[in-house]
């Protein structure tokens, strides 16, 4: 299980790769294809929503079927071939098609990794195990700064995309050749998705759960690229350099989450005060736009330090839904996470295209505000969560 649980890191270091390597492509795939921001906005959307919309697919696949065949064959189906339409692509239309078959075929993995964990380790041990999974596969966001901006500058982005492909397909047969499946719960238990939609204790953590992830995520996804761009006339390197920087403030962020609810003795209070200093996060963006662009990046790294606390909200959550309902509960959180991200990212997309003509910083301003008061609303809501640990 041990090389099953690296080859999902490694499916896990794709998927966080995918949904942000949109933010260094923006030139090379304005002046190739003319796709304009709103529009890899709209095809970054395409790749959390239909990420989102398999979560519960997958979490009755994980239930019923099981991570190793669940985690395969999407990744291979939907990541290889997904890869291979955006290396054709002619279209802005091709790219969104190519990042919603990318998004199916990464929707399972870390949820297979979540599933393996509350099946086969203690309880107590979730959080920790979920946010190093998470801090892991991040790097996945690191090489798509810099590494994947160099990559297109040398090797252009069409091949770029092809080697993706390939490494798509090398490790959905990883994971089909060493995961193992784990054994089922004693016992004649039945239950739904509906089960858990009917417990009153879940609605104060989903609104949070809807909108945590969507400032840093859609930020270093896209807009990072197009805000630098637009605003200070940064090229590639240089745009890749700073998603660099904001990549390596998520992993250490969601390090960082990782053991604090045991340390402090508490999940809903570290949720809350993490998400609480992002509003202001996202508020102090808006106040050093035109500031020298060491300052917006440094906020931006702030933003996405302060981020991570998506598994630790998935470990809140989990702690209380039943036993036989592990895959469908930890696959209904992320549904509402990620599909935060992407309704909220078509809504960005929307801020940007009618504020074109106005003054350059001006749609990414309402962009910032946006998504600040969003994470302010879930986290008046998150307020009346029952702290629990496990």
């Amino acid at each position: 299980m041990q090389a099953g649980l690296i080859m999902l890191c490694l499916a896990y270091v794709l998927s966080q790769f995918f949904r942000a390597f949109l933010g260094v492509l923006t030139l090379v795939l304005g002046q190739d294809i003319g796709a304009t921001p709103g529009d890899l906005a709209d095809a970054s959307g395409m790749w959390f929503l239909s990420f989102a919309a398999m979560q519960l697919p997958v979490g009755w696949a994980l239930d019923h079927i099981g991570p190793r065949r669940t985690a395969a064959w999407l990744l291979f189906l939907g990541g290889t071939g997904g890869a291979a339409v955006f290396a054709l692509a002619t279209s802005p239309f091709h790219v969104s098609l190519a990042m919603f078959f990318i998004g199916i075929g990464c929707s399972p993995v870390l949820m297979a990794s979540y599933y393996i964990f509350a099946r086969q380790y203690p309880v107590a041990r979730f959080a920790t195990l979920a946010a190093l999974m998470l801090g892991m596969g991040s790097v996945g966001n690191l090489v798509a700064s810099y590494p994947t901006a160099f990559a297109v500058e040398h090797l252009g982005w069409r091949a770029t995309l092809w080697g993706l492909a390939l490494t798509s397909w090398l490790v959905a047969a990883g994971i089909f050749l060493t995961v193992k499946d784990p054994a089922k719960p004693e016992g004649d238990q039945k239950g739904s998705v509906l089960d858990l939609l009917k417990m009153p204790v879940l609605w104060a953590i989903f609104p949070l759960m809807f909108v945590c992830y969507a400032p840093s995520g859609a930020l270093r996804g896209l807009w990072i690229g197009p805000y630098l761009s637009d605003v200070y006339g940064l090229g590639t390197t240089e745009v890749g350099l700073a998603a660099l920087v904001m990549g390596v403030a998520m992993v250490a962020g969601t390090f960082a989450y990782g053991p604090l609810d045991r340390i402090l003795g508490s999940r809903k209070w570290v949720i809350f005060g993490g998400n609480a200093l992002g509003v202001l996060a996202m508020l102090a963006l808006i106040a050093v736009s035109g500031a020298p662009v060491w300052m917006p990046i440094a906020v931006l790294a702030l933003v996405g330090f302060l981020g991570g606390s998506f598994p630790v909200i998935i470990a809140h959550g989990r702690a209380f839904v039943p036993p036989h309902l592990a895959g469908r509960g930890v696959t209904l959180l992320n549904f509402f996470g990620i599909g935060g991200v992407g309704i909220m990212q078509f809504a960005s997309g929307r801020l940007h295209a009618n504020m074109a003509g106005a003054a350059p910083d001006a749609p990414y301003l309402a962009i910032f505000g946006f998504f600040a008061l969003a994470l302010a609303l879930g986290c008046v809501i998150y307020l009346f969560s029952r702290d629990r640990l496990d």
